[in-house]
């Protein structure tokens, strides 16, 4: 059974819903810089400056460390949580307790967004992978910024497509390939198109990419082992991963 901490989950979402400022997770950004999370979102960062200083005025900061949760299950869902800096695991638990990763969240990145269009719940964990800081937008003051500034929407609407074929990619690939297939094809995507460079360092643990790709952490060494001794990869030091044969690996 997973072992879920809810270190200040309640006091959290009690202090969005009053408003509190004294909540022990918040954070004033000593410099006054409130944009920050603003400039570095996607969804926000096309506006113009004093667009971006309106949202800036309604964040909230808060800060938490290594294993902390900002939500849980079953926690109402109110808000926009933004990762202004560190790391984010967004997981479900099965009735049986087996946990299944969704997805890593980095500065920049966002969850939360179904609480923009109507009132619900949680369905799954968010956890703090390392110290953290996140930007909080609760539903109504997004609303209001949503019926002002359309193109927002429209930015939302972009980042749930692609979550949803990514999803449906994973859920496809349960169904029909082969751990190995899912390994290679992990290892595939996450080299940047951007860069030349055939190496990078694993996005997450072991055991984190066990759980996202419906595994065991001693099957996941098992195989990396296994495509190493075929050539398609060199392991190295501190988690980085050298790709050999990017073609053959598409192609397992």
């Amino acid at each position: 059974m997973v072992s879920v901490k809810k270190t200040g989950d309640e006091q959290h979402q009690h202090h969005l819903e009053n408003g509190d400022s004294h909540h022990s997770h918040e954070h004033k950004d000593s410099s006054g810089h409130q944009d920050i999370c603003v400039s570095i979102v996607p969804i926000f960062n096309h506006l113009a400056k004093e667009q971006m200083n309106e949202i800036a005025e309604v964040i909230q900061h808060f800060d938490y460390k290594k294993g902390e949760n900002i939500y849980c299950a079953g926690d109402q869902s109110d808000a926009l949580y933004i990762v202004r800096r560190g790391k984010i695991r967004i997981y479900r638990l099965s009735d049986s307790g087996k946990e299944q990763l969704v997805r890593i969240l980095r500065p920049g990145d966002f969850t939360g967004e179904l609480a923009l269009f109507n009132e619900g719940i949680h369905e799954a964990y968010a956890e703090a992978m390392e110290e953290t800081n996140v930007c909080t937008i609760r539903r109504n003051d997004l609303q209001t910024l949503l019926n002002k500034y359309p193109a927002i929407a429209l930015k939302i609407l972009a980042e749930f497509s692609s979550r949803l074929e990514q999803s449906e990619k994973q859920t496809a690939r349960f169904a029909t390939e082969k751990v190995e297939t899912r390994l290679a094809l992990f290892l595939a995507e996450c080299l940047d198109d951007q860069q030349p460079s055939t190496e990078f360092v694993l996005p997450m643990s072991k055991k984190d990419i066990a759980s996202y790709l419906g595994t065991t952490p001693e099957t996941i060494s098992r195989k990396l082992l296994e495509l190493e001794e075929l050539g398609y990869i060199k392991q190295k030091a501190k988690k980085r991963i050298e790709i050999l044969d990017l073609e053959g690996l598409h192609l397992i």
